[in-house]
């Protein structure tokens, strides 16, 4: 897996390309719920989005639609990706539980989505072993789910999507089940690698700790029905660490998307 520019570097987003847009997108389901209503979002090559709101205001929904998935009750997702990697899949998707076959491996659920692509196990043994070094589970090829913790298990879970190779990786509160410390470290392996491949990342997430420590930008979301309350910068530098969690400069930006999501949740646009 060949490193790209890091997109920790940017630093005008109007300059990058738009390479997901949500354009008046809405979803009701057949109970007469309706999940989302004329979402409008753009998502740029390179940006690390936290989608984050309350319970119900259809965060996952949105993720869903974007991974084609779903399809909308109305408007359109379009994808405008400019130039596909090499040898890579345009998309990543990783679930909040890590959903791996307890009877199989490690090394054999990660190969799983290389698998359903007609990929032999010989031909995928030198992507899987790298994906697996990247979440640091190289040594751990052989060993069974029911062996793992749960912060390994999600890692598992990230070695499967990132085997592809993707353009777009998403994230599903893929850490909400862990404990703070194996959370914390996660979030950082995350951003290391976001670093040093520059992914288009859209992490859905209810922390508004989480959220602005790793994120470029916070969409923060109402629900009843679900939409885009407002849309955050996140003017804090990288490369992040347990320091930039002590500081003024996060506390401040903390108080602020938490302000917005209070307003949010009461149902007032900011």
């Amino acid at each position: 897996m060949s490193a790209s520019t890091s997109s920790a570097k940017i630093q005008d987003p109007n300059e990058v390309p738009v390479i997901i847009s949500l354009d008046g997108v809405s979803m009701r389901f057949d109970n007469g719920t309706t999940a989302l209503d004329h979402v409008h979002l753009e998502l740029r090559e390179g940006e690390f989005v936290s989608l984050l709101g309350a319970s119900g205001c259809g965060k996952s929904t949105a993720l869903r639609l974007i991974a084609g998935l779903e399809e909308p009750t109305a408007g359109t997702v379009k994808w405008q990706v400019p130039e596909p990697r090499e040898k890579g899949h345009l998309l990543g998707y990783v679930f909040q539980e890590p959903t791996l076959m307890p009877w199989a491996s490690v090394f054999s659920n990660v190969w799983l989505p290389l698998r359903l692509k007609g990929v032999s196990k010989v031909d995928a043994e030198d992507d899987v072993r790298e994906a697996l070094e990247l979440v640091g589970l190289k040594d751990h090829a052989d060993s069974k789910p029911n062996e793992l913790s749960g912060g390994m298990k999600m890692r598992v879970s990230i070695a499967r999507a990132l085997v592809t190779r993707p353009h777009v990786l998403l994230l599903d509160e893929p850490f909400a089940a862990l404990d703070e410390i194996t959370r914390a470290k996660l979030n950082d392996d995350l951003l290391g690698l976001w670093e040093r491949f520059g992914w288009t990342i859209v992490f859905v997430t209810h922390s508004v700790f989480e959220a602005v420590y790793l994120s470029s930008r916070v969409v923060v979301m109402a629900a009843s029905p679900g939409r885009v309350a407002t849309d955050l910068p996140v003017e804090l530098p990288y490369p992040r660490s347990e320091k930039l969690r002590l500081s003024p400069d996060y506390t401040h930006r903390c108080g602020l998307i938490s302000d917005a999501l209070r307003t949010a949740m009461s149902g007032n646009q900011p």
